[in-house]
């Protein structure tokens, strides 16, 4: 594979609706230039349609899509220099791994011994050298991914686009691929733009996260930016697991919820307002032998081989979850003591 420069992206007020659903509203965002970044949200979010959009395979009603500076929102598909790796491979089950690698650079009718070198580079960079005699129906679901992913980078296209490419693959081999997408990513050094719904694999792969819900963005960011400084109650539960607490802020920081004063420190300049705060949680103390925190009940205990990861029910109704070095029995009276918390409604 050639080294090419790195080109951004940036989609500018797309829109895109289905009659009376809008899938995309009024979206703007910027993918750096060599970087991964990741479109995560639930299902109907509009993650995949923005990523269909910049591909061209959907038709905007409105805005621009600009890859390397140029707008490209009216250029078909294959004038566009990206390449799209599907969530089912797509992959021809009648060829066999190499003609399906080779297939889109024998439409560009390049001569065979230029393919043929081609085909074997980028199956050895993805791991598959020597299985190009292979059909699909013979490999792993693994083994097709990497074809998938081989056959997007044969074309040595500016733009990588993959739409949860890893969905059908067991939590094994999803760890596994995702590491191996990453290491191929930083290696050719190509600007990614990554699809899921999976938190973990977000956090794990991206240089950044646009976190998405009914059609819009909801907060971009580092991956640590959006899970420990999240800015709406959305962008804190969804991603990874947090409670939400209301109460009224102190002058020396403190929050007062449901009467009970928790220390957290938050600034001063919110004291007398009303707000809300998300706990993640390693943010969250829990005692089964009394103790001066909030009174909760136990209604969920899970072992998870480091620890266990307890949610207890305080007396206003919230649950919220908290690792603890003990068992803790369903139905057992905890007290929970936030040490943490970050104001995600409320604090402007």
């Amino acid at each position: 594979m050639t080294a090419r420069t790195a080109v951004p992206v940036r989609v500018e007020r797309i829109r895109k609706s289905y009659g009376a659903s809008v899938a995309l509203d009024d979206v703007t965002l910027e993918f750096p230039a060599g970087g991964f970044s990741t479109l995560l949200g639930p299902s109907g979010c509009g993650k995949t349609t923005l990523l269909r959009s910049i591909a061209g395979f959907e038709t905007l009603d409105a805005g621009a899509v600009f890859v390397g500076g140029r707008d490209v929102a009216g250029d078909p598909p294959w004038r566009r220099r990206i390449g799209f790796v599907f969530q089912s491979y797509a992959l021809w089950p009648h060829m066999t791994v190499g003609q399906n690698v080779a297939y889109g650079l024998k439409l560009r009718s390049l001569p065979g011994a230029e393919i043929d070198a081609r085909v074997a580079n980028v199956l050895e960079r993805v791991g598959m050298a020597g299985l190009g005699g292979r059909h699909p129906g013979q490999l792993s679901g693994g083994q097709k991914q990497r074809v998938a992913l081989a056959r997007a980078l044969v074309l040595e296209p500016d733009v990588l686009l993959l739409d949860e490419p890893l969905s059908n693959l067991d939590a094994r081999l999803r760890v596994e691929m995702r590491r191996e997408i990453r290491r191929l990513q930083r290696e050719v050094g190509i600007t990614t733009i990554y699809v899921t719904h999976d938190q973990e694999e977000a956090l794990e792969l991206s240089d950044v996260v646009a976190v998405m819900s009914e059609g819009r963005v909801e907060q971009v960011g580092s991956a640590e930016e959006v899970y420990c400084r999240p800015r709406s109650p959305f962008v804190a539960t969804f991603l990874g697991a947090a409670a939400l607490l209301s109460g009224e802020v102190q002058a020396d920081g403190a929050l007062v919820v449901s009467g009970h004063r928790l220390a957290l420190g938050l600034p001063s300049a919110l004291a007398g307002r009303q707000v809300r705060v998300a706990l993640r949680p390693e943010d969250v103390v829990l005692e089964t032998d009394g103790g001066a925190g909030l009174s909760a009940i136990v209604v969920e205990s899970a072992y998870l081989g480091h620890g266990w990861r307890v949610v207890a029910r305080l007396e206003n109704g919230t649950e919220l979850a908290a690792f603890s070095a003990r068992a803790a029995a369903p139905g057992q009276a905890v007290r929970i003591t936030p040490r943490h918390a970050t104001v995600v409604d409320g604090g402007t």
